[in-house]
């Protein structure tokens, strides 16, 4: 097989893994080497199948030694098989690399053999790429779990970025789909790495006091830290244990991302989808957006998803809906509040609340210098005060409704003007409410939005 035919058939094999992510490390270009992995040399821009596209994306080999249920590289699924060496696949970088195909790799594997022997050779590639080729590019490693401390150790220092899939969201579930994986096989590893990561970031960070010359400077284990992915969609769990887990899991290992991919159906079998179930894409959208809520804005998990809310809104964002249920929080006065209340405020945020910070120092702030900062007007007026409130005019019942409904979740199987007339039920999300459900589930949310205005 030549390496076209090999790279064709890996390439297609990595395309379900989305825990590729290219910013946070700047391993900086040296002289006679070549790559940079500083953030302005790393593009961020996705193909729609979720590979990262300045990033060779592949797998080192699929013939897995592993029967994982819920994945197209299983040992018992029928695909074509195929595995790079060591020095095929380092040239291969290097080669897109020359011809400005990419500006980096992204590199994992099924499980050949076992999974030392399997970190062995992913271990081989990066030594190649760094000493040989001295490529100074970025790399996101992906760990196999169950390696021993050494793999870890060796393939970190050779890596930006680390991840170890946690897979799917619960023990239980992992035990029925993967039978031959464990959760401390996949903790213990994730646990190694964010001890690797602060060891080596103190140890820099002594000695850049120390006034030690860059040259002497020892390389950090996995810089850009590790990342993980979940899936979503192929067992039972809810919402609110899925954004518990990922609360947890960013506290306990310092992770930079948890991605969730929504699950395609790669096979007939009882314990998953049926092979011609849609991925639920808005339930991935929604979970995202619950991420970017904990990451950036000060939500806690318990926030978003209370106890008797397991899942998310299909109609309105998690910051909306955390808004109508705690209607005694607004209205925020925008020339009063702290930066953290402003966080809160619909169509606010992280660069808008300090634009308002810095900006209500020079003058009291009014619609209209709310519009030119950034807010998003159309949700977040519903939830402030400014010093021209008094001056605002009217909003009606339908205007309300229609501002809080999410305009892009017509990219995930429904139309938001659609949402007032019969739903045509041929293309309609599964489990989406019917037409005099929805509606009265607006007329309850604009009753709790009543006591804000």
């Amino acid at each position: 097989m030549d390496l076209l035919d090999k790279l064709a058939i890996l390439a297609d094999s990595a395309k379900y893994d989305v825990a590729c992510t290219s910013s946070g490390s700047n391993r900086p270009g040296k002289p006679g080497g070549i790559g940079s992995a500083v953030s302005a040399g790393i593009c961020h821009t996705f193909a729609s199948d979720g590979r990262c596209v300045s990033l060779l994306k592949v797998l080192l080999g699929n013939a897995c030694a592993y029967d994982c249920r819920y994945c197209a590289n299983r040992r018992s699924a029928d695909v074509p098989r195929a595995a790079f060496t060591p020095e095929e696949l380092a040239e291969l970088t290097i080669s897109f690399y020359r011809r400005n195909y990419i500006e980096g790799l992204f590199l994992s594997s099924a499980v050949l053999r076992s999974p030392d022997y399997t970190m062995e050779r992913m271990i081989s590639v990066l030594s190649i790429l760094r000493g040989q080729y001295r490529f100074n590019g970025y790399i996101h490693a992906k760990a196999i779990p169950g390696a021993s401390p050494e793999a870890i150790r060796g393939l970190g220092m050779l890596a930006d970025r680390m991840s170890v899939n946690i897979e799917l969201p619960s023990e239980s579930s992992l035990n029925l789909l993967a039978p031959d994986k464990s959760r401390a096989s996949i903790l213990r590893p994730m646990s190694l790495i964010t001890r690797g990561t602060e060891r080596s970031y103190l140890e820099t960070k002594s000695l850049s006091l120390a006034r030690t010359p860059p040259q002497a400077m020892p390389q950090r284990f996995a810089p850009a830290g590790q990342s993980t992915q979940m899936i979503i969609g192929a067992t039972p769990e809810t919402d609110r244990a899925i954004v518990r887990l990922a609360s947890g899991l960013y506290h306990r290992y310092r992770l930079r991302r948890v991605f969730y991919s929504a699950y395609v159906p790669v096979s007939d079998d009882s314990a998953l989808p049926a092979p011609n179930t849609p991925p639920p894409l808005l339930r991935e959208h929604r979970l995202y957006q619950a991420d970017f809520l904990m990451r950036f804005y000060g939500f806690d998990a318990e926030e978003i998803l209370p106890e008797d809310s397991p899942s998310l809104n299909a109609y309105l964002d998690p910051k909306c809906s955390w808004a109508l249920r705690n209607p005694e929080r607004f209205p925020v006065d925008v020339n009063r509040a702290e930066l953290s209340e402003l966080l809160r405020v619909p169509g606010v945020g992280p660069k808008s609340a300090e634009r308002i910070m810095t900006a209500r120092r020079q003058t009291r702030l009014t619609i209209d210098d709310l519009r030119r900062l950034g807010v998003v007007l159309k949700r977040a007026r519903y939830f402030i005060q400014t010093a021209d409130t008094g001056r605002s005019p009217r909003i009606s019942r339908e205007d309300t409704v229609r501002a809080l409904l999410d305009h892009n979740a017509g990219r995930f199987g429904f139309e938001q003007l659609s949402l007032f007339d019969t739903m045509d039920r041929g293309n309609r999300l599964p489990g989406a409410m019917d037409a005099p459900t929805l509606r009265d589930a607006v007329e309850e949310a604009v009753a709790c939005l009543a006591s804000a205005l």
